[in-house]
């Protein structure tokens, strides 16, 4: 064979290599797919960095969702959890509407004598469960909107389990970080990773003539992130290890029944959870257990995902969601992750998703008093090696146990 049949051979050998890495790059939908369906549907903003690589879609019209992202423009892997079906049949679920998004905001508490998502004496079941209007259909303002960032307005009236009506204004802005930015909540970013990097600064007013007080019940806001699921999608919570004495219970995880041993798994310090969509349930840690990070790592697609959290120093009353009558509805979780999957054998479920979610403290605000609420979503794609250095700076285990913690 002639050297220039070879020389034909190795660079055709070549080229195919590079075009599947080029395919595997990109697992899943791509970015522009799924703004090209938003637009197609909603009014969907696209913030963008100057490189055009880090791009987040927000939805002023839906509740001023942060709907997905990208670390690698528009053929870049969507990391947001999206519902088409809901989204093009145009129907408003009153229970929820699960559209979707890497970051929304909704309110607490969901369950107890203070619950603003059950109507006064109804029974703690998803047959009386209903997400309050202003968190759950209509847009929200823009009051100013720039490349990378957009700030939304919101006012609200709202009524809890045990009558105390809330009257606030919700001030919401996202924007896209910066490398320097992602580096002082404490994360090197080695410079093979794709990164993409999205806060959202959330605040809450009493616009209303009264105090919110805790004998009348207390609002927090909280903020969940919409993810889409897999087999090899482990959650991974970080927590402060001490006696139960001291500290309380490691892991709240009885929301909807206590999660199976072979779905959590806590080992020195840190949590696994399945997100593999395929069973409903969810964890919580409380004030004196958490920290101010937790993620989740996607071996097929290879995106390790991290949120950040702002923890104000002292505080212990946060809300209490549980789904019953409490004896203290101030003992809630900061930290929670939600599965999705049946609500009972056979049933649809709501996605399949999975959720990364953080609440702020108990809002107990005069009139004209303000709380802030900060939640950070981080997405870094890349080969495992440097995406171990990062998991083990932040969550403090690596890839490979992150990988093995559920598997029999």
């Amino acid at each position: 064979m002639k050297n220039s049949t070879w020389i034909l051979i190795i660079a055709l050998a070549v080229l195919a290599g590079c075009a599947k890495m080029a395919k595997e790059e990109v697992k899943g939908i791509m970015f522009k797919d799924d703004v090209a369906f938003l637009k197609q549907h909603t009014q969907v903003v696209v913030l963008s960095d100057e490189s055009g690589q880090a791009q987040v879609a927000v939805n002023p019209d839906l509740q001023g969702r942060v709907m997905t992202s990208t670390a690698g423009g528009d053929v870049g892997t969507s990391f947001g959890w999206i519902n088409r079906e809901l989204l093009a049949s145009k129907q408003n679920n009153i229970h929820m509407n699960a559209f979707g998004g890497e970051d929304r905001f909704w309110l607490g508490p969901e369950g107890g004598q203070f619950s603003i998502f059950f109507k006064k004496d109804a029974p703690f079941n998803l047959d009386y469960w209903f997400t309050p209007p202003p968190i759950n259909e209509g847009g929200y303002d823009v009051a100013v909107q720039d490349k990378s960032r957009i700030h939304l307005k919101k006012a609200m009236r709202l009524v809890n389990y045990s009558g105390t009506e809330f009257d606030l204004e919700l001030n919401r802005e996202v924007r896209l970080l910066s490398p320097k930015q992602v580096l002082a909540l404490g994360i090197a970013v080695p410079p093979a990773v794709k990164t993409v990097a999205c806060q959202s600064d959330n605040k809450i007013t009493n616009t209303g003539p009264k105090a919110w007080t805790k004998e009348t019940g207390l609002l927090s806001i909280w903020i969940l992130g919409m993810f889409n699921p897999s087999p090899e999608t482990t959650i991974v919570v970080p927590f402060k290890a001490g006696p139960e004495a001291d500290l309380g219970a490691v892991v709240n995880d009885t929301y909807f029944g206590k999660v199976p041993a072979d779905r959590l798994v806590a080992k020195d310090g840190v949590l696994f959870f399945s997100g593999d969509g395929k069973y409903r349930s969810k964890i919580g840690i409380s004030p004196k257990r958490v920290k101010p990070f937790a993620g989740s790592y996607d071996a097929a697609s290879r995106v390790l995902t991290i949120v950040h959290l702002t923890i104000p120093e002292g505080a212990t009353d946060y809300v209490n969601s549980m789904w019953e009558i409490q004896k203290n509805p101030f003992g809630g979780d900061v930290v929670n992750s939600y599965n999705d999957g049946p609500a009972a054998p056979g049933a649809k479920p709501l996605g399949p998703f999975y959720e990364l979610e953080s609440s702020s403290p108990a809002a107990s605000l005069k009139p004209g008093d303000t709380l802030s609420h900060v939640h950070t979503t981080m997405h870094f794609q890349g080969e495992e090696k440097a995406l171990d250095e990062i998991a083990k700076q932040v969550l403090g285990v690596g890839i490979e146990e992150i990988k093995s913690a559920l598997k029999k």
